[in-house]
C-alpha cells in the first residue's frame, strides 16, 4: 500500500521533450499490473512524435494540448480521456497559456520508446 501527496514525489525532465517533466506516482515495482505517471508540460512545451511498445491510458487534469495519434490530431483539455495503442506514433504540444497536466497509466511491461520522424510511414 502507498499513500503520498504528489508534491512529495520528485519530477524528472522528459528526455527528448521540451519543457516537460514526469513524476512516477506508482512505479512498476509498487503496482502489480500498471504504473501511474504524471506529466506536466509548460506553455509551448511538448514531446516529439514517437512510439511506445506499450499502450497508454491517459486522463487530462489541467490545460489544453494538441495531441497527434497516428494520422489524426486531437485538441484535448481537462476531463478528457485518451487511449494510445502500443506502437502507434503520437506527439504532444501544449497549446494553452498555462501548464498542460495529465495522468498516464501503462502496463508493467518493457516499454521501448522510439522517436519517429514525420516523413516515416508506420
Amino acid at each position: 500500500m502507498k499513500v503520498i501527496h504528489s508534491k512529495d514525489i520528485d519530477s524528472i525532465e522528459v528526455k527528448g521533450g521540451k519543457d516537460t517533466t514526469r513524476q512516477v506516482l506508482i512505479s512498476d515495482t509498487e503496482g502489480p499490473n500498471f504504473a501511474m505517471r504524471k506529466f506536466i508540460m509548460a506553455a509551448g512545451g511538448g514531446m516529439p512524435r514517437h512510439t511506445n511498445s506499450v499502450e497508454h491510458e491517459q486522463y487530462v487534469l489541467k490545460g489544453k494540448a494538441s495531441i497527434g495519434i497516428g494520422d489524426k490530431t486531437f485538441q484535448v483539455s481537462e476531463g478528457d480521456v485518451v487511449f494510445i495503442p502500443a506502437e502507434v506514433p503520437h506527439w504532444y504540444t501544449n497549446i494553452g497559456e498555462g501548464n498542460f497536466e495529465f495522468l498516464c497509466l501503462i502496463p508493467n511491461k518493457e516499454d521501448i520508446v522510439k522517436i519517429v520522424p514525420h516523413n516515416s510511414e508506420c
